[in-house]
């Protein structure tokens, strides 16, 4: 296990426990699951990890274990992984906050119970700046509302869920760029920050404006998806968390965690 992408930002030595970062990344056992890096560590515990398309952020039934963040035994109770051995064992792993298996990106996780609870309370009151981009079909009109607000209702669907737009709680998403990409068919970079996390807010929000995340299979454009597919290879769903920062103050001290993570498409 390798730290990537790290940018670690607060005041002393930077130490979990008695060991300093890179010891203790050299000296964990966790079982990862494929592809997933570490991208930033605090001395209090805090992680941010790196998650490739196609792996859980837990899992959704059993037998999936194998092909989550962490391939341990999961509690839904506690939301959290269960560790059988290493230097952690028998200490919850929290994760702090979930994407969809096809969104790649940032992540936040803790074996730290009173920093979990600051975390997400952060994360319910928005305090947490959370960043990603989206390779769309289409460019976004000029003069548009650069924030994106929407009632979504989610329901299940052939197994899994399904958002849709008109009733249920609010969704707010912040636009803060887009850049049109040259070529055939018509594309665009969105850099997207959500305000709200609700059930795949970012693809049906960007479906509903004309504006479609190349890969998405549930509310993409199927017709353009199999042809990127064809003639450049773009096989997955193009949304990436990039970006995740938090502040919070433990122990009557300031911190701040900030983890930057490349686009892979």
């Amino acid at each position: 296990m390798k730290l990537v992408g790290v940018r670690v930002e607060s005041r002393g030595p930077i130490l979990l426990g008695s060991r300093r970062v890179n010891e203790w990344v050299e000296a964990n056992t966790y079982p990862w699951g494929k592809g997933v890096q570490i991208a930033a560590l605090d001395e209090n515990g805090l992680i941010a990890v790196d998650k490739p398309a196609g792996i859980l952020s837990h899992p959704n039934r059993k037998g999936e274990a194998s092909g989550c963040l962490l391939n341990a035994p999961y509690d839904e109770e506690l939301q959290a992984f269960q560790l059988g051995r290493g230097p952690d064992a028998g200490k919850p792993v929290y994760l702090l906050n979930r994407l969809d298996s096809a969104t790649s990106g940032l992540l936040l996780m803790t074996v730290n119970e009173r920093l979990r609870d600051l975390i997400r309370d952060a994360f319910e009151k928005r305090r947490i700046r959370k960043v990603y981009e989206a390779l769309v079909f289409g460019t976004s009109r000029r003069g548009g509302s650069n924030l994106w607000k929407d009632r979504l209702s989610v329901s299940k669907s052939q197994g899994g869920l399904r958002a849709s737009v008109g009733s249920g709680v609010t969704a707010e998403t912040k636009l803060l760029s887009s850049r049109p990409i040259p070529g055939i068919p018509v594309m665009s970079l969105l850099t997207l920050s959500p305000q709200t996390g609700r059930t795949h807010q970012l693809r049906i929000q960007a479906s509903k404006r004309g504006l479609p995340i190349v890969g998405d299979r549930t509310y993409g454009n199927f017709a353009k998806n199999k042809q990127i597919a064809r003639s450049k290879g773009l096989k997955r769903l193009c949304l990436h968390c990039t970006e995740t920062s938090v502040e919070y103050v433990l122990g009557g001290k300031k911190f701040r965690l900030k983890a930057i993570s490349k686009r892979p498409f």
